[in-house]
C-alpha cells in the first residue's frame, strides 16, 4: 500500500510552480500570464497545507492558504479589469505590443 507523504506534495507543488513560471515568462497574452500567476499561487498553497499537516503547525498553513486564495481572487478581478481596459484602448492584449502606456 502506497502512503502519500510530504515528498509527494512537494513534487506536485514544484511541477505546478515550474509550469506557472514557464507560463509567466514565455507567454505574450496577458490572460495567460495571469493564469501562470494563479498556478504559482496554487503551488504555494499546496506547500502551506502540506507543511502544516506534516510539520504539526496546527491550522496556520490552512489559514495562510485561505488568505492566499482571497488574495488571488482579488488579484484576478483587478487584473481582468485592467486587461479589459487595455483591450478596449488598444484592441490587443499582447503584453509585448502594449508600450504606449508610458505616454
Amino acid at each position: 500500500m502506497i502512503t502519500v507523504g510530504l515528498e509527494h506534495f512537494l513534487v506536485i507543488s514544484s511541477i505546478l510552480f515550474s509550469l506557472g513560471l514557464y507560463g509567466v515568462v514565455t507567454r505574450k497574452n496577458a490572460v495567460m500570464v495571469l493564469m501562470g500567476i494563479e498556478l504559482i499561487l496554487n503551488a504555494a498553497n499546496i506547500n502551506f497545507v502540506a507543511f502544516s499537516k506534516y510539520g504539526n503547525f496546527g491550522y496556520d498553513g490552512q489559514a495562510i492558504a485561505l488568505f492566499v486564495i482571497v488574495l488571488a481572487a482579488a488579484e484576478a478581478a483587478i487584473a481582468l479589469a485592467i486587461v479589459l481596459n487595455i483591450y478596449k484602448t488598444f484592441a490587443n492584449v499582447n503584453v509585448d505590443e502594449i508600450d504606449k502606456l508610458k505616454d
